[in-house]
């Protein structure tokens, strides 16, 4: 329970010159405004008010969203104990309810609740000898530590939308001189009043601002969400990015190395490089589904290649016992071409194209047997989108720097823009949508851009590929880093940190998880 108290904690008094007392008062508001630590900040106000008082002790009391009054901080000269801001002691004390559970009446009776509902400063030269509050706990502490409390002040801290959101309580206040317990003079009531008040609009800010981050970090993870719930196939790759990019990012905070050697990301970088991530893809909601979707060259909201299969049954149907054989093999060979797993040649296209040109009567329409837009989707020569479809696809980036750009970021997250916009750009400045080249890319965007191809060829969520082992992916990522698509800093960081490895841990099945020739990918060479 007892620890000792913060250096600062002297007993200073209030200036006897009314010059020194405005010009502490600014300070101690300055002190405050820089602060960014809740604990520490608490903790400042009230070591301020206490030694502005000259007090031997005093609580912090926060209001919670449950409505009670929590112990944020208690110290106490005489007894050596001090709870809760940077003592590492956390309070043991019971939060106090503000009302009645079962009248929804306040709990006037304790000086703390009154002072912050009515929002009026209580000023006791002797709790032993008043009874309109419930000082029963008081005399309980005093005799279990033989101390004596004896006057008493609480000022609630109200913020300018006259909202309580904490009190002070000062105990037993000090003759500068004899060190006798006196009473807290009306000015140094007025004084603590005004730090209180003070403080409450600071306290209030920050707590609106957290707010505002709070709401503005779930809407973009709605958005992240939405997109991968709009396809079963990304499932959480809006998700897992983020987590990547950040594994990478400390990473290379802890590393000495190259371009590393002066990377650091403090509080606030982080902050902006995690919305980003969250971002990366917030174009996909313009992306079509069946697009994004496609598992195979003849889907689109369903799979065309069940009328196919449909035309080729008629034909087969009227067809002599000789040509049947040979109906079956080329619906067999336009099947398999529809999944897309093969490498299309020239022969293969020929072969199709002499297969659509077949004649087929359905409900007495003569019509060929693959029409020149099936014949197109099945020609594509790698995976299952065409070229005009991977422009689609690959407009999302263009949407994404477009949607982002249009946003009046504050100026802690002004990069989040290039951050985002970046992650399809490669090296060598063959990527899209700017064609920009490493020198024009953040680190943080050469980041993102390796967590994005590393989930997307680990993910075991596509319909164009089954999951590949962790061998396999790392593979492509050193090719990806010999042919100037990856930044090699950032490939040889993912592998010399054992970045990939951690995330394959917490992601990839066990059976994907497989030994990675990392001496083989470090020694690569780009070209």
């Amino acid at each position: 329970m007892k620890s000792k108290t913060p250096k600062n904690n002297t007993q200073k008094g209030l200036p006897s010159d009314p010059y020194e007392l405005i010009k502490r008062m600014a300070a101690v508001g300055v002190a405050l405004s820089a602060e960014h630590d809740l604990a520490v900040l608490l903790e400042k106000i009230l070591l301020e008010a206490k030694s502005i008082a000259n007090a031997d002790g005093g609580t912090l009391y926060y209001r919670t969203e449950q409505d009670t009054l929590e112990f944020a901080i208690v110290c106490n000269d005489t007894l050596n104990i001090y709870m809760g801001g940077t003592s590492g002691v956390t309070p043991t004390l019971k939060p106090i309810p503000l009302f009645d559970p079962h009248t929804g009446d306040g709990n006037f009776g304790t000086q703390s609740v009154y002072a912050l509902l009515k929002r009026k400063p209580i000023n006791i030269d002797d709790v032993y000898a008043v009874d309109v509050f419930d000082f029963n706990g008081t005399r309980a502490f005093d005799q279990a530590n033989n101390y004596r409390t004896k006057s008493v002040i609480t000022i609630p801290m109200v913020s300018y939308s006259n909202h309580s959101i904490g009190c002070l309580q000062l105990i037993n206040a000090k003759d500068p001189e004899s060190g006798e317990i006196i009473s807290f003079s009306k000015q140094t009531q007025d004084i603590v009043m005004s730090l209180a008040s003070q403080a409450a609009i600071i306290l209030d800010n920050k707590r609106l601002i957290a707010e505002q981050e709070n709401l503005l970090e779930s809407f973009i993870k709605l958005i992240a969400k939405a997109i991968d719930d709009k396809s079963p196939y990304t499932g959480a790759h809006c998700e897992r990015v983020p987590v990547l990019t950040e594994m990478l990012a400390e990473a290379g905070c802890c590393s000495n190395d190259g371009i590393f050697r002066d990377f650091d990301l403090n509080d606030e970088d982080r902050y902006e490089l995690r919305i980003a991530a969250w971002l990366h893809d917030c174009g996909k909601v313009i992306t079509p589904v069946h697009i994004m979707d496609k598992a195979t060259k003849l889907e689109t909201i369903y799979d065309r290649i069940e009328l196919v299969k449909a035309r080729f049954a008629v034909l087969i149907s009227s067809a002599d016992a000789a040509l049947v054989e040979t109906l079956r093999d080329e619906l067999a060979f336009v099947v398999n071409a529809n999944i897309g797993g093969e490498f299309m040649s020239d022969e293969h296209i020929a072969r199709l194209h002499s297969i659509g040109a077949r004649r087929v009567v359905i409900n007495g329409v003569d019509q060929p047997l693959l029409s020149e837009n099936e014949i197109k989707n099945l020609s594509t020569r790698r995976g299952t989108i065409t070229d005009e479809e991977r422009n689609i696809m690959n407009d999302h980036m263009v949407h994404t720097v477009n949607m982002l750009e249009a946003l009046p970021f504050p100026r802690h997250l002004r990069r989040v823009p290039e951050y985002a916009g970046g992650h399809h750009e490669r090296m060598d400045g063959k990527g899209y949508p700017k064609g920009l080249k490493a020198g024009e890319m953040s680190i943080p965007a050469r980041m993102m851009a390796v967590a994005d191809v590393f989930e997307a060829l680990t993910a075991a969520d596509r319909p164009y590929k089954p999951a590949k082992k962790l061998s396999e992916a790392m593979k492509i990522i050193g090719f990806m880093k010999k042919e100037h698509h990856l930044d090699p800093a950032m490939v040889d960081l993912l592998i010399r940190e054992k970045v990939y490895l951690a995330y394959a841990h917490k992601y990839l099945a066990p059976e994907l998880i497989d030994a990675v020739d990392e001496d083989a990918i470090l020694a690569i060479k780009p070209n």
